[in-house]
């Protein structure tokens, strides 16, 4: 049976989204983390039972987009949301680091400098420094490094992103949303390296992803 990426297991038996939700309570707090979830989500829920819940019920039809649709949704108005991609292993240092952005309502894409890989959502800036292309067919020769899975829409942008999310395909990844926001003006993204944090952040997607992963977080412990 297919296993949820969220559940993978790292090297010290503890799931991917677990060790994620741990970094994200220790920095923000204990009040529950929205988690967004289809596939499999039986198994999800009952790993995290303290946690609260959004389904999408086109998981199997639609890409991320329209999960982080409903994720926004289900927030209240005046908030800002940090999000995660539940497969995302990172430095247990990195939330304190941009923790800044968040209090100072900057919205922000977190970007991985050292790696710029025609397969990963990759990014461009203006001449003011705020992101102005993301996507999987930024040409790698111009890009300046490639998105990790972390990202934070300030309460002005909120709505924007959601009437884009709404208008983008429903096989199209979010950051298409984030890209035709920006498209439109008066939304700005700004980039923050966080490859310079550790070990920075991975997206486990392969067991080669998994086992680099598991090296960073050994490296790390030392």
């Amino acid at each position: 049976m297919p296993f949820p990426k969220p559940l993978t297991p790292l090297s010290d038996g503890t799931p991917i989204l677990a060790r994620a939700l741990s970094c994200i309570h220790a920095e923000f707090g204990a009040d529950p983390v929205n988690i967004v979830v289809g596939f499999q989500l039986e198994r999800i829920i009952e790993a995290f039972p303290d946690e609260q819940f959004v389904y999408n019920d086109q998981y199997d039809v639609t890409n991320t987009s329209k999960s982080l649709l409903r994720a926004l949704q289900a927030v209240p108005r005046k908030n800002g949301v940090l999000w995660f991609n539940g497969d995302v292993v990172f430095d247990e240092t990195l939330l304190p680091r941009i923790r800044h952005f968040i209090m100072e309502e900057q919205s922000f894409v977190a970007v991985n400098t050292a790696s710029v890989s025609d397969e990963e959502v990759k990014y461009t800036v203006d001449e003011l420094g705020f992101i102005d292309s993301l996507s999987k067919v930024v040409d790698s020769n111009v890009a300046l490094g490639e998105a990790v899975g972390i990202n934070y829409v300030s309460p002005r942008n909120k709505e924007k992103l959601i009437r884009m999310l709404k208008k983008v395909d429903d096989n199209d990844y979010f950051e298409r949303g984030i890209e035709k926001a920006i498209q439109l003006g008066d939304s700005n993204y700004l980039p923050v390296d966080i490859s310079r944090f550790g070990m920075g952040a991975m997206e486990v997607d392969f067991q080669e992803d998994l086992a680099r992963a598991n090296a960073a977080l050994d490296a790390n412990s030392r």
